[in-house]
């Protein structure tokens, strides 16, 4: 869903990537508008590419502050396009897009827990030679009893057009409720490509053969390995807020991606 920033933004804090273009641009800025620390910061302007994106709002999550991206990187899905010029004006102007994180909870082989949040997505991997055998529960109902794969893998709509879709994955528009449960490279059952979830689903994925066929579980970048069950819900809780400029929202983004070639 989209808001709008109503109050003019006099309280800036910006973040970079440590390329050469990204530190450049953090100095030519922090010279221009100031610097304000983070603790104190009305917006956070992130200059990167979709990388430290999803670092920034990991660092920042809990905190309400809005983020702001500007291509410094590469690909930069969730960024805007970066301009030096205007900047208060353009962060007034901007469309809020609220986005809510995936809570992973596993337990390893030795029954000790961990946890993480994933924006993106939460993935499982096998990682030896041998495939992944996995039993998928939804709702405390068996839904697959036996996926032998690479992994699988649930994604939120923000991250439907990252790993999501490069495994054939659906992409999902982002003011939907829904979640994508997504195969990676099956062989049995060789016909599942996945389903699409209400955004309310508790996911719980069992690790078969644990000891011979070991898999890792991967919350974006945090990867904890040789679990036997992972189990996997959107956090309605914590709300991410990501400003774009008009016109080019995230929706617009993931709805245009649709018709690329």
């Amino acid at each position: 869903m989209a808001y709008e920033i109503d109050t003019p933004v006099k309280q800036i804090a910006f973040v970079a990537s440590a390329t050469p273009e990204a530190e450049q641009a953090l100095t030519r800025l922090c010279a221009r508008y100031g610097n304000a620390a983070t603790e104190e910061a009305e917006i956070i302007v992130a200059l990167g590419g979709d990388g430290l994106m999803l670092q920034t709002l990991h660092r920042f999550m809990g905190t309400h502050i809005p983020i702001y991206g500007m291509n410094r990187g590469t690909v930069g899905f969730m960024m805007n396009e970066y301009r030096e010029e205007g900047l208060p004006e353009r962060l007034a102007e901007a469309k809020v897009n609220m986005i809510h994180p995936l809570r992973m909870k596993v337990v390893h082989q030795d029954g000790t827990q961990g946890k993480a949040l994933a924006i993106n997505e939460v993935s499982l991997f096998r990682q030896t030679y041998q495939a992944a055998r996995l039993r998928i529960t939804v709702d405390n109902q068996v839904r697959l009893e036996e996926l032998v794969a690479d992994g699988v893998l649930l994604s939120t709509p923000a991250g439907s057009t990252a790993y999501n879709l490069s495994v054939q994955g659906p992409i999902l528009p982002i003011n939907t409720a829904l979640l994508a449960l997504t195969p990676i490279s099956p062989f049995r059952p060789r016909r599942w490509r996945g389903a699409i979830l209400p955004a309310s689903a508790k996911v719980l994925v069992d690790i078969l053969e644990a000891d011979k066929r070991p898999v890792s579980a991967v919350a974006d970048h945090n990867e904890f390995r040789n679990v036997i069950r992972v189990e996997i819900a959107e956090e309605r809780a914590i709300g991410l807020r990501l400003l774009f400029d008009p016109g080019n929202e995230l929706g617009d983004r993931i709805l245009a991606e649709q018709f690329r070639f």
